[in-house]
């Protein structure tokens, strides 16, 4: 028969505190506190448990915080690292599962069936655990029990008694004879369990359920243990429904109707009725290779002895996994304890060592060995899938063939080269774009994250060469329906010799651009007496209105 799922849950309460608590190495002994930003005001975050002793808790205004503890020391909330923190408490936590999930953002969900044996048992392993995190310096609290939702209550909400919604709502404020009635009434048909033990905030709390008995391990829960939102729990509490026992014997259907589908699937999934899996994290691939070095390096030569000995095995795996690399890192740890850093960027992804190795050595320059160079690092930090291309014919697998004998792609070398120097961000190109609106007929793009445009679509007259926004000329007498004869345009006269239009282009109705509130615009090509050849339009909302709009060349 096999073995009952049990499930386990790892709580931290103090977290992202103690994470810098820990940063500190015992140095702060006063009540700490992280800091979050709401709306306009700063509220406290997570509390060390020498805070929460003084009587401060999440959510707090900070003023208030400071009135109750002068002596609150705070440093700003940090997500990514405390995210970044519970992933290596949850690679940590593999030691004891192999089925491990984050409950972001302080929290870890194991699947231990068939695990505890190893460790002497349930209660064996939770001690181990709650002694080597204490070894850690963290705060943990442990609900062990057959599903999910049952652990997570049990780890938040053992020994917690159910609190009034209001003064006189509890029951130990009633009269007596109001009271006897009323627990009555709020019979489960079991037999009443005993106490849950109060759990504390030292690191070792472990609440353990018994296989099969997870109805009678949340019956004495506060509501909210049931991971309800915060104005259901308000309103069950309301109506005298402060325990989950007290939804046990109630009419589903009333229940569904009055509080929604979400409450009862919640009371479903911690009770067992509705099976809830445990997704753990999916497992990261890491493209790195470590050289270290017997004695400090410095030169440029020595350097790139070592990217020649770093890059081979690192494209070997990336080829292996069927990925290819997009930007590439190589830290150098120095004698002194710090580090340089440099970081190249491809505008395809690749696994070729001699597309790669050039654009390493273009950034050598950067590197300062100071005292010298004790470790070199090169990761692939960023990496694309690459899959095999089917050959629709010979003819296509002759090119590709010689294209690959001529040095590959040649233009995503060239971005490569480029990109290593002045940043592939700054690499552009342009595509067509579907509008007849003259400066809306190319759309700008990363040149290293797009293949070039193999067919534009070109209008039926000539476009200029420099298009610029639209700039005031002036005519040297009132001219409608034709271009001036003489006109002014920056500071100089002109005077025309042809003229070949009009072009009428009209706006895009659907778009309120301000360029265009003038209205359709009369385009006329010019070449002036003295040679220029200009792009004039005239305004049709307002008529005798000139303007210059670009430059043939």
């Amino acid at each position: 028969m096999p073995n009952a799922r049990r499930i386990l849950s790892l709580w931290f309460p103090h977290l992202a505190a103690e994470r810098l608590l820990r940063q500190a190495r015992g140095r702060v002994m006063a009540p700490f506190a992280t800091v979050a930003q709401a709306g306009n005001a700063l509220t406290l975050g997570s509390l060390s448990p020498l805070a929460a002793a003084q009587g401060l808790r999440p959510g707090q205004p900070l003023a208030d915080a400071r009135a109750l503890c002068p002596d609150l020391l705070t440093a700003p909330e940090n997500p990514l690292a405390e995210a970044a923190f519970l992933t290596r408490l949850r690679r940590w936590a593999g030691r004891y599962s192999p089925w491990v999930a984050e409950e972001r953002p302080d929290a870890l969900l194991l699947d231990i069936t068939g695990c505890a044996h190893l460790f002497g048992g349930e209660e064996p392993l939770a001690h181990t655990m709650a002694e080597a995190l204490c070894a850690l310096h963290l705060t943990a609290r442990i609900g062990l029990a057959d599903t999910p939702g049952a652990a997570w209550a049990l780890a938040r909400y053992a020994g917690q008694a159910s609190a009034a919604h209001r003064s006189g709502d509890a029951i130990e404020q009633e009269a007596r004879a109001t009271r006897s009635r009323a627990f009555k009434r709020r019979g489960t048909g079991l037999a009443a369990p005993p106490p849950a033990p109060a759990a504390d905030d030292s690191a070792g709390a472990a609440v353990i359920a018994a296989p099969g008995n997870t109805r009678r391990a949340l019956a004495r829960l506060p509501v909210a243990a049931l991971r309800i939102d915060h104005d259901t729990a308000t309103n069950l509490n309301r109506l005298g429904i402060r325990i989950v026992g007290d939804l046990y014997d109630l009419p589903r259907a009333a229940l569904a109707r009055r509080f929604g589908a979400p409450t009862l699937r919640r009371l479903d999934q911690a009770t067992g009725a509705e099976p809830e899996p445990v997704s753990p994290a999916g497992r990261v691939q890491h493209f790195a290779t470590r050289l270290t070095l017997p004695d400090p390096i410095g030169l440029a030569d020595d350097i790139v002895a070592g990217i020649d000995r770093l890059l081979p095995p690192l494209c070997a795996r990336l080829e292996k996994a069927a990925r290819g690399a997009r930007s590439l890192r190589l830290t150098c740890l120095r004698a002194d304890h710090t580090a340089q850093v440099i970081e190249v960027g491809l505008a395809r992804p690749s696994f070729d060592p001699a597309r790669i190795r050039p654009l390493l050595t273009l950034r050598l320059p950067d590197i300062e060995p100071g005292y010298g160079i004790d470790v070199l690092r090169l990761e692939a930090h960023v990496t694309e899938p690459l899959t095999e291309r089917q050959h629709s014919g010979h003819a296509e697998a002759v090119a590709q063939a010689r294209a690959l004998r001529d040095g590959g792609d040649a233009m995503a070398d060239l971005i490569g080269r480029l990109g290593a120097r002045v940043g592939l961000d700054r690499l552009i190109r342009l595509h067509p774009a579907q509008s007849h609106i003259p400066e809306k007929t190319a759309t700008t793009m990363a040149a290293a994250y797009c293949q070039p445009a193999n067919d534009w679509t070109r209008p039926e007259t000539p476009r200029p060469v420099l298009l610029f926004p639209p700039e005031i000329v002036t005519p040297a007498k009132p001219t409608q329906g034709r271009p001036p004869d003489r006109f002014r345009w920056r500071r100089r006269e002109f005077d025309t010799a042809s003229a070949t239009g009009p072009e009428r282009i009209a706006p895009e109705w659907w778009l309120d651009d301000p360029a265009w509130r003038l209205g359709t615009r009369d385009y006329w090509r010019l070449e002036t007496v003295t040679g220029e050849r200009l792009w004039l339009y005239e305004a049709k909302g307002a008529p005798g209105s000139w303007f210059c709009h670009g430059d043939f060349g």
